[in-house]
């Protein structure tokens, strides 16, 4: 018995260091943060029930959002063009265009309206099938991680441009 759950222990420990992208270059892992970090925030709005905490939690996903889409297709999407499918990256941009004009549909709003818990539901739908896209074996970023691209180096545009853009749409947003 003790073998046994030594033997598992010791092979669930391998596939999660694989999983967690301890390996993945600096472009990945940042991106992959994001990614978990949004995924979060919409679990927990489900939870939710007052209409000033619905509202607040979705101003940090929103922000969140259009920084992550905006330093992807600044920074990552064009310099990895040609080390990922056309189709995937044209298909990656449109899918931003998509959830830009949802965000901006529910900024609209106010929670408590007609189909502002429904449009937030759908929108972290849609981001949870654009993140398993850029994800997944074969997407995004396994393409990405093959290619000639120094992904480390990319990482550190993309963290300065995630900053700047935070303090800037951040401190533009707060009241």
């Amino acid at each position: 018995m003790t073998t046994a759950s030594s033997k598992s222990a010791a092979g669930s420990k391998i596939r999660r260091t694989r999983r967690t992208g301890r390996r993945d270059p600096l472009a990945v892992k940042l991106l992959k943060q994001d990614h978990r970090e949004v995924e979060n925030w919409f679990d927990e709005y489900e939870q939710l029930e007052s209409d000033s905490e619905k509202l607040e939690l979705f101003k940090k996903i929103a922000l969140a959002l259009k920084v992550h889409t905006q330093i992807e297709e600044e920074i990552f999407y064009p310099e990895e063009r040609g080390q990922i499918e056309d189709d995937m990256l044209d298909e990656a941009y449109v899918e931003h265009a998509g959830a830009k004009k949802l965000i901006a549909e529910i900024e609209a709003m106010a929670p408590g309206d007609e189909f502002y818990d429904a449009k937030v539901k759908v929108l972290g739908e849609y981001i949870k099938h654009h993140v398993k896209e850029e994800e997944q074996p074969g997407g995004i970023f396994a393409q990405a991680k093959k290619g000639d691209e120094d992904l480390d180096a990319t990482g550190e545009r993309l963290k300065a441009r995630k900053a700047e853009l935070m303090a800037k749409l951040g401190g533009a947003k707060a009241h």
